[in-house]
């Protein structure tokens, strides 16, 4: 028997790759003879980036560049294909992690760094650009990104503007600095959402409130995104109002989208395929997948629903291990998930959840492998 194992992080508890370890450890105990290949999953969110890296045996470069409140930070580029693709992880450079939370201001939180990573990658030689853009700190259309690349945004009195919250005044958008270079450049973004960018399930409603907005702030970016799109759609002809993924990063792929005609992608899809994924499938009997929770909204693109779709194209057994199922299970679910596995017991806190995952997921995983083993 020949075991993958490929579950995502679980969110504020354990990285991707430390829960995979946990998962083919508990297996190793069990004494169930079989083959274990641990390659743990990214859709975009923080971390896919890394994985990407170190899937494709890539290196790092450090960096300097600006964090969300235009500070100097150490940040990070990956490459890999010999360094003919840079692989830039957003939270890496304008990450809410690199934020306290009494800091979380998406007024004035700028995506600039990350563009200054890309403009780096450009001048660097990169013919292609993957953007993992999960864990950001803003809401500002890929204004901070687009800015650090030479565009200017500027109001009707021809002053530029510099935050989030200015984008209501937005009057016009000047290309002519451009960095030339990036038109030569396959750019893709990898996106753990499909939220478009305005409306009730866009990304000031949404994902704002994460960030440190309350009402009257989450009014003013929605606006400023509005208006970032009216105008757009007059220059362009491009209405990127309700694009699928669009409100991801806080709009970020939307705006890179109109602006760079940057590709967005399902980011659990590229990820599988950039690692090449269904060579391992082949060989494969049993996929073992996860993260904090599996529900309803895990069959809208999530990593966990990613892996076992494509287990099934191979028709591989799928077991799905959380600390979250909600009783009953989707029926849906059961068409990919041949066994759900809670790891927690009945009635466990969540902060005894998130502080004993690890130890959860390897349990939970060597128990099952025991019945397996018969």
């Amino acid at each position: 028997m020949h075991i993958l194992v490929a579950p995502n992080a679980f969110k504020n508890s354990l990285d991707a790759r430390r829960a995979g370890d946990a998962i083919a450890n508990g297996i190793r105990q069990s004494g169930l003879s079989c083959s274990i290949k641990s390659l743990p999953v990214g859709d975009g969110g923080d971390g896919t980036g890394t994985l990407l890296v170190e899937h494709l045996k890539g290196d790092h470069e450090q960096l300097e560049v600006l964090d969300p409140l235009g500070r100097r930070i150490k940040s990070r580029l990956g490459w890999i294909d010999a360094h003919r693709t840079a692989v830039i992880e957003m939270a890496d450079a304008s990450g809410l992690r690199l934020l306290k939370p009494s800091e979380y201001n998406p007024l004035i939180a700028s995506s600039y760094g990350t563009g200054e990573l890309i403009r780096h990658a450009v001048l660097a030689g990169a013919g292609k650009i993957i953007l993992c853009i999960g864990g950001s700190a803003t809401v500002d259309g890929g204004m901070g990104i687009l800015s650090a690349l030479g565009v200017k945004f500027i109001d009707q009195h021809g002053i530029i503007l510099k935050t989030p919250s200015d984008l209501v005044s937005l009057a016009d958008i000047d290309t002519g600095n451009l960095l030339k270079e990036i038109h030569d450049v396959d750019f893709r973004i990898l996106c753990d959402v499909s939220n478009p960018l305005v409306g009730e399930s866009g990304a000031a409603a949404v994902f704002a409130p994460q960030k440190g907005a309350g009402a009257e702030e989450i009014s003013i970016l929605e606006s400023g995104l509005r208006q970032l799109a009216s105008l757009i759609l007059s220059k362009k002809g491009n209405d990127i109002s309700h694009m699928v993924h669009g409100g991801a990063a806080g709009g970020v792929a939307a705006g890179l989208h109109a602006i760079l005609d940057a590709k967005l992608e399902n980011g659990i899809e590229a990820f599988l395929r950039l690692v090449d994924v269904e060579t391992e499938m082949k060989k494969t009997n049993w996929v073992i997948t996860g993260e904090g929770s599996i529900d309803e909204q895990t069959l809208h693109g999530k990593a966990p629903f990613g892996v076992a779709r494509k287990a099934k194209e191979y028709g591989i057994s799928v077991l799905g291990l959380a600390g979250k199922i909600p009783e009953p299970v989707d029926k849906a679910l059961l068409e990919y998930f041949d066994e759900l596995i809670c790891i927690n017991e009945p009635g466990t806190s969540l902060e005894e959840a998130l502080r004993n995952t690890s130890f959860n997921l390897e349990k939970t995983a060597c128990e099952w492998a025991k019945k397996k083993r018969g």
